[in-house]
This record gives structure tokens, C-alpha cells and sequence, in this order.
């Protein structure tokens, strides 16, 4: 990735972009409810323990969105016969980050470029997408991928899926705050440990205390 992915995205996570949230008053930012974006980056663990990072950031959900069958289990996903992506319900507070914002993490949390594959993770169930809620969320994540294509940021075309959301499957009880709980395993110490460390010294600043 060229070294001008950093400046573009760190430009666009300050607030300082054509989609920039205008300050309110504080009377109106009390008024303001949870939000919900929902991005899928490979495999949800790693997904998860990056964007619980993030200041404004409330909760992260592991799941399967983007399938067609009911109810399925991590097992069953795993085959890549669902259609299903693993993915991420990730709630925010508005007040404190903006969907621009976690646009610009997402595309710092994994590589978009990749087809239906996160380095070693290989499948459809690991693609890169976005399954937007309405449509400002839509507007704002092909104007991002275009962007960042026109600008050549990456050296190969971004290959995110922007997709509507419409069912989200919770994934098993012991997927839930993955990393956090199993740190010493080897996955998480050789895999998201090393990624998450990365994407913490790009956001420095705007994650939690």
C-alpha cells in the first residue's frame, strides 16, 4: 500500500471530508441515538478487536450477513456453501465518531483489494464488504471506494462488495470479544495481535483511553 493510503484516510477519520458531520450543540448531541455500521473485513475476530478500539465506538457484534441460509452456524459458514461473509454489527455513538470515520478504519483494518481472501484466511465467507443501512451510508461508501481508486491509493482496484443489509446471524457465544478473552492462543498472538498493532499506531488519537 502506497504511503499516501495513510494520509488520505487519516484526512478523511479527522472529520475533513465533503461527508464531514457539522459540530452541534451540545442540547443536540444529547439527543442523538446509537448507531449501526456493519462491514465485513475476513475473519471477525480480528475485525472485532480492531473497531472495539475506537473511541464511540459502544459495542461490536461477531456474525454472517450476506447469505441464504437461516440461522447458520460458524462451522456451516465455514464451508463457503451459506454465502455468508463473517461480520461485524459495529454500534457507535454519532456524538463521538462518525460513519466517515469508521469508513476510514475499515479500509485501514484489512485490504479491500484482496478477493474473497484475507492473507491466508481464503473463502467468500472472509470477502471484503460493506452492508450498508440506509442510503447516506451507501452514498459515503462508494464515494470512498471510488476515491480511493481514482487516487490509485492502493496498486490494485478495491474489490469491496457495498451491499444493502437486511439479516444479521450472532455468531456462536465464544466468537463474542474473541480476542480479548483467548489472547495467548496462537492465532490471536501470531495474527491479530501484530495487525491490531498496526492499526492502533495509524489511529492513535482516536481510540480509547
Amino acid at each position: 500500500m502506497k504511503k499516501i493510503t495513510f494520509q488520505v484516510l487519516l484526512f478523511v477519520i479527522t472529520g475533513a471530508s465533503v461527508f464531514a458531520r457539522p459540530i452541534m450543540k451540545p442540547n443536540k448531541l444529547n439527543a442523538l441515538k446509537l448507531d449501526t455500521a456493519t462491514f465485513a473485513t475476513g475473519c471477525f475476530w480480528c475485525t472485532e478487536a480492531k473497531f472495539q478500539q475506537i473511541e464511540g465506538v459502544v459495542k461490536v457484534v461477531s456474525g454472517f450477513a450476506g447469505g441464504h441460509v437461516a440461522n447458520p452456524s460458524y462451522k456451516l459458514v465455514c464451508t463457503g456453501t451459506t454465502g455468508h461473509a463473517e461480520t461485524c454489527n459495529i454500534i457507535y455513538n454519532p456524538a463521538k465518531v462518525t460513519y466517515d470515520a469508521l469508513l476510514a478504519a475499515f479500509f485501514v483494518a484489512h485490504d479491500p483489494t484482496q478477493l474473497n481472501r484475507q492473507g491466508n484466511d481464503v473463502g467468500t465467507q472472509y470477502r471484503s464488504a460493506i452492508f450498508y443501512h440506509n442510503a447516506a451510508q451507501k452514498q459515503k461508501a462508494e464515494y470512498y471506494i471510488n476515491k480511493l481508486n481514482a487516487e490509485k491509493v492502493y496498486p490494485n482496484k478495491i474489490v469491496t462488495q457495498v451491499n444493502p443489509y437486511t439479516v444479521f446471524y450472532k455468531a456462536e457465544d465464544y466468537h463474542q470479544n474473541y480476542f480479548n478473552q483467548n489472547g495467548e492462543q496462537p492465532y490471536c498472538k501470531y495474527v491479530i495481535q501484530p495487525e491490531l498493532e498496526k492499526f492502533r499506531s495509524v489511529f492513535k488519537g482516536k481510540l480509547k483511553k
